[in-house]
């Protein structure tokens, strides 16, 4: 009798445990319902056209970036550049930058570059590079045409 009471209390907590994960998934497969209804629907509503891949991207880095401030994630595009900027192939500016307001804000200048030379300090605004505003270019455009082969003048 006491194998029969143990065999129904597995039993039982076996399958209270499948149900338990069971609800989790249905959750999980709900919210990424969700999230590409939500897509979807900014395809089809929003005023200009996206790239889907930068949303994606932004949704992952959104949802690392609630866990801390110092998880990200690098699309392979962006991993690329990074081991191509780290081999030496482009030379830069020799600065640290984000966006801010749309406009590129330099974070700081490394020490002896270009930028450092040229008296650009922490704070600094660039608003046009090579003549051209820097307004309504993503991060990665406006780095992309700071970065060139050593040498290469910008202004």
């Amino acid at each position: 009798m006491k194998k029969i009471y143990l065999l129904l209390t597995l039993l039982f907590l076996n399958l209270l445990s499948q149900n338990a994960f069971s609800q989790k998934k249905d959750v999980l497969y709900e919210k990424l319902d969700l999230f590409g209804d939500i897509l979807e629907t900014i395809n089809k509503e929003y005023f200009k056209q996206i790239n889907e891949g930068e949303v994606i991207d932004g949704a992952i880095n959104g949802m690392l970036q609630s866990l801390d401030p110092y998880s990200s994630y690098m699309s392979p595009k962006t991993f690329k550049n990074m081991n191509t900027e780290t081999k030496g192939e482009f030379g830069g500016l020799g600065i640290e930058v984000t966006m801010e307001a749309g406009l590129v804000k330099v974070i700081s200048p490394i020490d002896d570059t270009p930028a450092d030379r040229a008296g650009i300090k922490s704070g600094d605004y660039i608003i046009k590079l090579d003549n051209k505003q820097v307004k309504g270019l993503t991060l990665d455009e406006a780095v992309n045409t700071m970065r060139g082969k050593s040498g290469t003048p910008i202004t």
